[in-house]
């Protein structure tokens, strides 16, 4: 970590996978195929998984897609992008009240505003050094590693040989478990009832874990800190992993959809649905647990023979553009900004 000298100003570059431009087939294609042949994501060499993904999947995709997104769509735009901006202004303020001279921006692997082009606006904003925060508590190499890939093309690129802090992650940050933990609380979460937590996770393929990612330890330590924060047994909780891309591959289990099955089988109570790797609502969330996770369970409960109640699943939001979500992030960040002083 470097001391920051008197006169220097930080720039914190905040990163999240991206949205597409529009709800529209062509935006959306245009989006996936970005995100789908990075190289930490294709499932093959680039050449074959260029036309498998150009010829066969991104077609259907896109269609499908589109529609979802539709769904989630807002007046002001993508959610995704518009919790960022909001974001990125409430931490820049939090920030500039403590004394720091920083300048705080979002930049996205996938999409506008892209790490290129946000990297170039902090140097010509006269920042000296630069923080990188990717907006995944629990990093993974398809994820965080996505982010220092790009940020090292993009300081080459913009010729900014400026000192660079990149926080890996922070899944065992006080502050964060503590958030997450109120916003389950928050969202009716009894810890003195049988209410049960289901913490989802974004599944990876678990090649990636061979080679050495510490992403399902780090989920694990999470899940384990905040339900110690809730004051909860461990036959309170558990974990499943979502969002799998192919089944060409092997992924990390149990899957989401699985333990939704087992628990209405079951009849566990009242489920909290959360996702604490997901910093902001997005697709995967927005759409998926209400139009697909939420009916799926609430099928598995009718087929155990019983007529599930609304309440008897709730999900709990992401903290999203929240003030919480600014002191996690103000408090993740303020040892790079002050430098250890």
């Amino acid at each position: 970590m470097d001391i920051v000298q008197a006169g220097d100003r930080t720039g914190i570059l905040l990163v999240n996978t991206g949205t597409p431009a529009e709800p529209r087939p062509r935006a959306v294609r245009k989006y996936l195929a970005r995100f789908l042949m990075d190289p930490r994501i294709a499932p093959m060499n680039r050449l074959g998984w260029w036309f498998v993904l150009h010829l066969f999947i991104l077609p259907k995709r896109g269609r499908a897609s589109a529609e979802k997104y539709g769904k989630i769509w807002t007046e002001e735009g993508s959610p995704f992008t518009v919790a960022h901006d909001k974001l990125a202004r409430g931490l820049d303020a939090q920030l500039a009240d403590e004394g720091h001279d920083a300048v705080v921006r979002c930049a996205m692997s996938y999409s506008a505003p892209f790490v290129d082009d946000v990297v170039r606006e902090l140097k010509d904003a006269g920042c000296t050094r630069l923080v990188v925060l990717p907006l995944y508590p629990q990093s993974a190499h398809s994820t965080t590693g996505s982010v220092s890939d790009s940020v090292e093309r993009a300081l080459k690129k913009a010729r900014w040989d400026a000192p660079c802090d990149f926080v890996d992650n922070y899944h065992d940050d006080p502050t964060y478990v503590r958030a997450i933990a109120a916003s389950i609380k928050h969202a009716g979460f009894d810890p003195d009832a049988d209410d049960k937590v289901l913490f989802s996770f974004h599944s990876i393929p678990l090649v990636d874990i061979e080679a050495g990612d510490t992403y399902e330890l780090q989920t694990g330590a999470s899940s384990l800190q905040i339900a110690g924060e809730l004051g909860i047994e461990r036959n309170r909780w558990t974990i499943g992993y979502q969002c799998r891309f192919d089944k060409g591959r092997e992924w990390l289990s149990p899957f989401t959809r699985d333990v939704l099955a087992r628990w209405a089988e079951a009849d566990v109570g009242r489920v909290f649905f959360v996702c604490p790797n997901f910093a902001v609502d997005c697709l995967e969330t927005l759409y998926d647990i209400e139009h697909e996770l939420k009916p799926y369970y609430f099928d598995q409960v009718r087929k155990a023979g019983r007529e599930p109640r609304e309440d008897d699943f709730a999900y709990v939001p992401c903290l999203d553009k929240s003030r919480a979500h600014v002191k996690v992030l103000a408090d993740v960040l303020r040892p790079h900004v002050e430098g250890g002083r």
